[in-house]
């Protein structure tokens, strides 16, 4: 058993939350707090280190010491450190988070991944956050909606109604298709709003050299490994998906998993056919995230799915590797016959963060001090700006993030203003750092931003935990979906496997899950 310390750890939890609620404090729930109050809270002046886990995309880490550890110091009152571990699409991060756990070395703080929150809940390795978070984190406390908690606690995998983890919150779509408008523009094409103008823009993106070259390299669409990140190629025909992922939505009047829905199998047929056109990149399936970030980085893509808050990555770095000002923007949802289109919108995001049931009590209420303290909206556009020289620049009176740099830029980790977005305070906090020179890239990701608003759709399956699929870790892998889609896709396997497959994932523990699933969806919506 992983957890050895278990029964210890649970007592100890039990006696840190005693000895906490004796503390009193300076804080309440009324307001934001310092952290010289914080401190006070923690018992002392010292500045207590706990180690952070999270999204590294490949910056530096975070060092004791270091320019962004003295930075979080200061604003926050607290030292993070935070190691470098590879993301990977949380493949290895999980990997890596899982050997950590075993070795009995959880971080004080850090993102979850694929429901590891609720076995670490059962067994007793996550600090109980209920009465925690009100009396010494309010500020993040107040900002999530009562409505979000009430799932949260409904969601309890030990049953008792508490607050294991910290959701993520976004109130407006992330999620877009974004084509290439200047390629568009060069060959003389409307945008497309249906599926045949759709498939004749990818033609001309394949036949017609839009990038200039004179080369017949271009990838007029595509994704990454495991189907993901093709999600506009799903939208069209209302197939619930999140980053790549089948998702749960309403069909036929019921809550259902999208990869077994008629839906599903008729988006799979259309990829298949695009495939074989050679309209989809065709390393599509092997493409990691760096790999395929490269090929839309060097000018090659004319379409892809993402964040479009980001878009200003792509965008300037198409530009530093090839001087040419790209103009991506919003690709309507192309409407087919029959099916009602949309982007995923989960207000919902993954588990944001988890807390260790520390039995080091100095470690956990510094803990709660930096949740308290980096969800102040105060210390956000600081958070966001980061630390002046590495991540951004002072320019005539006013602060201007620097162009992306991993070789150079520590990992900006605590990013709240992320986690609990709004699209107002994420589109001002674009225009007011953003220099003259890069001006440019940040009003399309505005206009960008803007526009996905309208074809972004809350799917039923928004918030739903993890613990639908217990006992059945390869349906929540999605390992049987990756196998059929896939091999579907390139053509490997005929249309007619799909129900092979349907009927696979029923029996593997789909009809459980199901049943789970809807269970839960007839709770939270009582």
């Amino acid at each position: 058993m992983i957890f050895k310390k278990m029964g210890l750890m649970l007592a100890t939890g039990a006696l840190a939350i005693t000895t906490i609620s004796g503390c009193g404090g300076n804080n309440n729930n009324s307001g934001s707090s310092t952290a010289a109050n914080q401190n006070q809270a923690a018992g002392g002046d010292g500045i207590v280190d706990i180690e952070v886990w999270g999204t590294n995309i490949g910056y530096k880490p975070i060092e004791k010491g270091s320019k962004l550890y003295e930075f979080y110091k200061e604003k926050l009152g607290v030292g993070v450190i935070h190691p470098y571990v590879e993301w990977n699409g949380g493949t290895n991060y999980l990997n890596q988070l899982n050997l950590k756990i075993a070795a009995n070395e959880m971080p004080d703080l850090f993102l979850p991944q694929q429901g590891l929150e609720d076995s670490l809940a059962k067994n007793g390795a996550l600090a109980d956050l209920t009465e925690l978070l009100p009396k010494y984190a309010p500020n993040l406390w107040n900002a999530i909606p009562q409505d979000m908690w009430d799932i949260v606690k409904a969601n309890d995998p030990t049953g008792q109604g508490k607050i294991y983890y910290i959701p993520g919150m976004v109130d407006y779509g992330r999620y877009a298709s974004m084509i290439r408008q200047d390629w568009l523009d060069k060959l003389g094409l409307k945008m497309p709003t249906t599926q045949d103008e759709y498939v004749k823009v990818l033609e001309a993106f394949r036949d017609k050299d839009p990038n200039g070259n004179g080369q017949k390299d271009e990838l007029p669409t595509g994704g990454r490994e495991q189907v993901r990140w093709m999600d506009q190629l799903f939208a069209m025909y209302g197939v619930a998906m999140f980053e790549g992922y089948p998702d749960w939505d309403i069909y036929d009047g019921k809550l259902t998993y999208s990869a077994v829905t008629p839906n599903m199998k008729a988006s799979l047929e259309f990829m298949s056919k695009l495939y074989k056109e050679g309209l989809i990149d065709k390393e599509s399936l092997l493409n990691s995230k760096d790999k395929w970030d490269g090929k839309i980085q060097s000018d090659k893509v004319g379409n892809y799915f993402h964040w479009v808050e980001s878009g200003y990555l792509p965008l300037e770095n198409l530009f530093k590797n090839t001087g040419v000002k790209a103009n991506f923007t919003v690709l309507p949802v192309p409407k087919v016959e029959g099916y009602e289109g949309f982007y995923t919108w989960k207000r919902f995001t993954p588990p944001a963060w988890v807390v260790k049931n520390n039995k080091d009590e100095k470690k956990l209420m510094a803990t709660l001090k930096l949740l308290n303290n980096m969800y102040d909206k105060k210390v956000w556009k600081d958070l966001y700006l980061g630390v002046e020289g590495m991540h951004y620049t002072m320019k005539n009176g006013q602060a201007t993030k620097l162009p992306d740099d991993k070789s150079t830029q520590e990992n900006l980790i605590l990013d709240p203003y992320s986690k609990i977005s709004t699209l107002d305070f994420m589109m001002d906090l674009n225009k007011s750092t953003a220099s003259a020179d890069r001006m440019w890239a940040i009003d399309q990701v505005n206009r960008n931003m803007k526009e996905a608003q309208k074809y972004a759709k809350v799917i039923a399956g928004d918030g739903m935990p993890a613990s639908v699929y217990e006992g059945f870790p390869d349906i929540n892998n999605r390992t049987l979906y990756v196998e059929y889609a896939s091999k579907i896709i390139i053509g490997q396997y005929p249309l007619s496997k799909f129900d092979e497959f349907v009927e696979k994932w029923n029996k593997s523990g789909g009809e459980e899950v199901t049943k789970r699933a809807r269970e839960w969806y007839a709770k939270v919506k009582k």
